[in-house]
């Protein structure tokens, strides 16, 4: 779905960074193997969440939804020299193909794959984050938040994907549709919970960028 015009979010695109030659080959590796391809960053997203990485330099990343492990390397593009991205992704059958593309990154010695229920995993990793990226079961992103709120630095980001959901924040709810209605509590939150300031961003399905008071 595009919330711009196409044109225009073409131009964006071409006038923009461009994705490295690893994350090329990653992404055509997902549309040829794996299911639902369409939740790859992409390559304009992919470039703004390097973009904040290396404008914050976090020391501590945590990512909570891996897929195929695009977002995690772009994310490692601005992580501290001696910085760490936790990673967490419940399908364990994408593990493989992450490691195949950490390995061959320059970030492999940075990152900590996590697989299992984000939920259960968080509260055992005993560090502060100066980066979050929420982009995992919509249903559960409430329940993200508070398990991470409290494990911020001050100063730190937030980073929470698809709060536009195709458009259906500003449609009519379909009562069965759980993923929506989280989805507008969990809106409702970040705009409004004091210990963070936040601001939504039209890129591609919405990305609301939070900082930590």
């Amino acid at each position: 779905m595009h919330f711009l015009p196409e044109k225009i979010d073409n131009y964006i695109v071409e006038h923009s960074q461009q994705e490295p030659k690893i994350l090329q080959e990653l992404t055509k590796e997902t549309w040829q193997k794996v299911l639902n391809p369409r939740m790859l960053s992409g390559a304009f997203q992919g470039r703004v969440l390097s973009m904040i990485s290396k404008l914050t330099t976090p020391k501590n990343i945590l990512e909570i939804g891996t897929y195929t492990g695009y977002s995690a390397l772009c994310l490692a593009e601005g992580l501290a020299k001696n910085g760490t991205i936790f990673t967490i992704d419940k399908n364990e059958e994408l593990e493989t193909l992450q490691n195949k593309y950490f390995e061959k990154s320059e970030y492999r010695n940075q990152i900590k794959q996590l697989v299992g229920n984000a939920l259960e995993i968080i509260s055992t990793i005993n560090e502060k984050f100066d980066l979050v990226f929420i982009d995992a079961d919509k249903s559960n992103y409430i329940n993200y938040f508070h398990l991470i709120i409290d494990k911020m630095n001050s100063g730190g980001i937030i980073l929470s994907d698809n709060v536009l959901w195709s458009g259906k924040v500003v449609e009519k709810l379909d009562p069965k549709d759980t993923d929506t209605k989280v989805l507008l509590a969990y809106n409702k939150l970040l705009n409004e919970d004091t210990r963070i300031e936040s601001i939504l961003l039209p890129i591609r399905d919405g990305l609301t960028v939070s900082r930590v008071k």
